[in-house]
């Protein structure tokens, strides 16, 4: 009997059980079983859904629903194994070190890789601290646990595949992590990774909010299964994957997926004109005493913020380009206008202190080396500290999450006498821009107007 090979997956949120475990589940639908998918978590947050995966033998209902309100559900199967959770990771590394595990693959938010803005691994992060003294709450540590078993189990070549929205992500994710190993002294593992592994570049999209409670009704509606873990997504999907796997692959491009050269101006333009506007729409959203990503995108002086942003900076940065960058605009402001995908704001609003240099200080510079001022991109960092002082003040609607932020260094921010200064002065944030004094001034105006409008938000946005 042939042995079926395993994807490991690390990371048990919604993305994954409505991107990659729909992937693989269209490819058993065709006939091609040879793979399937073994799920855990790093940290014991997600207990209770994987231990209610394992009492569904690993099966749920993804529901898709279309702009125009279409809805379908599908079982997902692809999830054969739920490895559970404890302190020393016990079912994850077992797994990892299988001779039949030959992905490895991992959804950990921007956060999760700890890099700088120079994408150095920062080993300054207390998390990372940790790990280098043998802990594992990093993806880092993770994984150095799991390869050093199964280097001890022979050595099978194994493919380390990041999925997470982060430019370059599997240079960047295998930079850090031989970073890492490097730092804390581990030779061995450094040189097997160095020649056992490969970390391609990858792009995915599909947004999928978190899961409420009016899903599992619609769900036992319509397939008559008491799903206790069902997930939601739009329709729309993509997954480009640089083709370059060091021990096998399931034939991903039979269920749709990209497989090409160079993931570069894909990634670029969704991580610039869909994640960035994203986190627009949900910053100004929320300063304007709104919930969700559709009732935001659908406020006309919102909806234009997000495209003046693309149009006026994003798109000349990026071009020439082989994607139709005004028409791949006008589809992402069309998915987030969704009025029933019901993605919260507060969802799209985590994380924004990695997302800043990720997503948008690069518009920025690549502005003001054209000779323009980045006028429509400075909007996005102006929103996103007024969104930071409304957490100061407590003021928030919500409890924001941010992997990365220290709250005590962003309450002395803005307690300070010039907080816009001292945030627009971090070069973590905003690189060479930090010690420009006509980004400082073109944030100071920025601010202003926008704090005028929110006081007004159903009046246009003055120009600046």
């Amino acid at each position: 009997m042939t042995t079926k090979s395993v994807w490991m997956h690390i990371g048990a949120g919604s993305f994954h059980r409505a991107h990659q475990a729909w992937y693989l589940n269209q490819l058993i639908q065709q006939g091609d079983d040879g793979w399937s998918i073994s799920l855990g978590n790093i940290r014991n947050d997600a207990g209770e859904l994987l231990a209610q995966l394992e009492a569904q033998r690993g099966e749920y209902v993804l529901e898709t629903v279309t702009p125009k309100g279409e809805r379908t559900y599908e079982k997902i199967s692809s999830i054969r194994k739920v490895l559970p959770w404890d302190r020393e990771i016990t079912a994850l590394v077992e797994e990892g070190a299988k001779a039949s595990t030959r992905v490895i693959a991992f959804t950990v938010t921007e956060a999760g890789y700890y890099l700088t803005p120079q994408h150095e691994l920062d080993v300054n992060q207390a998390d990372v601290k940790t790990d280098l003294a043998g802990g594992i709450t990093t993806l880092y540590g993770a994984l150095s646990r799991i390869l050093h078993q199964r280097m001890s189990n022979g050595g099978e070549p194994v493919t380390l595949l990041n999925c997470d929205n982060l430019r370059h992500n599997g240079e960047r994710f295998r930079h850090g992590f031989l970073s890492f190993l490097k730092a804390k002294g581990d030779h061995a593992l450094f040189d097997w990774v160095t020649t056992h592994t490969v970390s391609p570049n990858t792009m995915v999209d599909r947004i999928t909010p978190r899961p409420t409670a009016d899903i599992a009704p619609r769900v036992k509606a319509a397939t008559g299964f008491d799903d206790k873990v069902p997930v939601m997504g739009e329709s729309f999907i993509q997954w480009v994957i640089e083709d370059d796997f060091i021990n096998g692959r399931p034939l991903l491009e039979n269920a749709g997926v990209e497989m090409v050269k160079s993931v570069l101006p894909y990634e670029e333009a969704k991580i610039r004109i869909l994640n960035a506007s994203h986190s627009c729409i949900a910053w100004a959203g929320t300063l304007t005493g709104l919930s969700y990503i559709d009732e935001s995108t659908v406020q006309q002086p919102i909806k234009q913020m997000a495209w003046d942003y693309v149009t006026e900076d994003v798109i000349p940065s990026l071009s020439p380009s082989p994607l139709d960058l005004t028409e791949y605009r006008d589809v992402v402001l069309a998915r987030f206008s969704n009025p029933y995908i019901k993605d919260t704001n507060q969802r799209v609003a985590a994380d924004g202190l990695s997302k800043i240099p990720g997503f948008i200080t690069p518009t920025l510079i690549e502005c003001y080396q054209r000779g323009e001022e980045p006028a429509a991109t400075a909007v996005l960092p102006a929103l996103f500290f007024l969104f930071l002082q409304r957490w100061a003040q407590g003021q928030l609607p919500y409890q924001y999450q941010d992997g990365v932020m220290q709250d005590d260094a962003i309450r002395a921010l803005f307690a300070s006498h010039e907080p816009l200064k001292a945030f627009v002065s971090d070069e973590t944030l905003f690189a060479e821009l930090a010690h420009s004094s006509a980004f400082y001034e073109l944030m100071e105006r920025t601010v202003a107007r926008l704090e005028a409008w929110i006081a007004s938000p159903q009046q246009p946005l003055a120009t600046a």
